[in-house]
């Protein structure tokens, strides 16, 4: 695994956000989180940002209308055809086009993002394309946007280091076994989309809720990001090994979904909770806390803009919790 060097207590965010203008949302995410900022959608101010519609954009035999919603002619799909649009000049990316702009001359790392494989399998499934077509489509299709996303990128920012999440919501439901794709393809399919990415990215695994999270190291993410209460501690043995290779884990520890109270201590004593079940499950505390960043649990377009403010703002206070933790660790030590 490649050596990952991103500084103490580094806070980032997972993607979408409620403004209406790919401006506003750029300079927020630049002003909160200037470590490492995450390229926005604005899925709410433009539907065709939603990650579906992102992912479909230029599949030969898909339409995405202007809702977000897709409209699949099911003849018309082969993922031996090529994506349209490999230049991302599509309306599904005017705001990664407007923060990569912002960013042309940053030195900077960047976080940039794309619709994993499984969850693009499973929306062309509900869609009524039958299990065997639908997922190969997927996994040509998001290993094509991996490589025109990197293009872009390296043109646009060429000095700005890359880190790049699969975002796999499908994984809540496409490891269980009832879903035809199987364990050992689902993993394949993710680990297809992450090695088109390594060699021009550090890569990340992004999934919104409980999953069989051994499965998913196995696809072989340099980053695990998860909400806290996801139920790693169930892989706690797969975890150890990869904290042990030099694996980060973006710990999802406030959440999108419910009230937040004032003030950050409650959100960080649930995390340090969970920090002390997996050091006892064999997981090494040192490597926790050092190889960790601190993100919101998820997206926050249906947050209104006051509202995502102060996620991001509760996350950085985690964050800076984080730093002078581990800070007071090396100074006790004389490091």
């Amino acid at each position: 695994m490649r050596r990952i060097d991103f500084p103490l207590g580094l806070v980032t965010s997972v993607g979408s956000l409620p403004h209406r203008s790919a401006e506003e949302a750029v300079r927020f995410v630049l002003e909160l989180q200037p470590e490492l900022p995450a390229a926005p959608s604005i899925p709410v101010g433009s539907p065709v940002e939603t990650m579906l519609a992102q992912a479909a954009w230029g599949i030969s035999g898909v339409i995405v209308r202007p809702d977000g919603s897709l409209r699949v002619d099911d003849a018309a799909l082969d993922p031996t055809v090529s994506l349209a649009d490999p230049e991302l000049h599509g309306p599904p990316f005017d705001t990664l086009r407007v923060f990569l702009r912002a960013v042309a001359d940053r030195e900077g790392p960047i976080k940039l993002q794309l619709t994993g494989p499984v969850t693009l399998g499973l929306a062309l499934e509900a869609e009524g394309v039958p299990c065997d077509r639908a997922f190969p489509v997927a996994a040509a299709a998001v290993r094509q946007r991996a490589a025109n996303l990197l293009a872009l990128a390296q043109r646009e920012a060429p000095r700005a280091p890359l880190v790049v999440f699969v975002d796999e919501p499908g994984l809540v439901a496409g490891l269980h076994r009832e879903v035809a794709l199987g364990p050992e393809a689902t993993i394949d399919m993710m680990s297809g989309a992450l090695a088109a990415l390594e060699p021009h990215a550090v890569t990340g695994l992004h999934c919104c809720g409980p999953t069989d999270w051994r499965a998913v190291l196995q696809a072989g993410p340099q980053v695990l990001s998860l909400p806290v209460d996801a139920g790693i501690e169930q892989a706690a043995g797969p975890l150890a090994t990869f904290l042990d290779r030099g694996g980060w884990i973006a710990w999802g520890a406030v959440p999108t979904d419910g009230p937040l109270g004032p003030q950050p201590s409650g959100l960080w004593r649930r995390l340090s909770i969970l920090w002390c079940e997996l050091v006892q499950a064999g997981c090494d505390p040192a490597a926790l806390r050092r190889q960790a960043m601190i993100t919101p649990t998820c997206g926050l377009a249906l947050h209104r803009p006051a509202q995502a403010r102060r996620v991001l703002g509760l996350t950085r206070e985690i964050g800076e919790r984080l730093h002078d933790q581990l800070l007071g660790v090396r100074l006790s030590v004389g490091a």
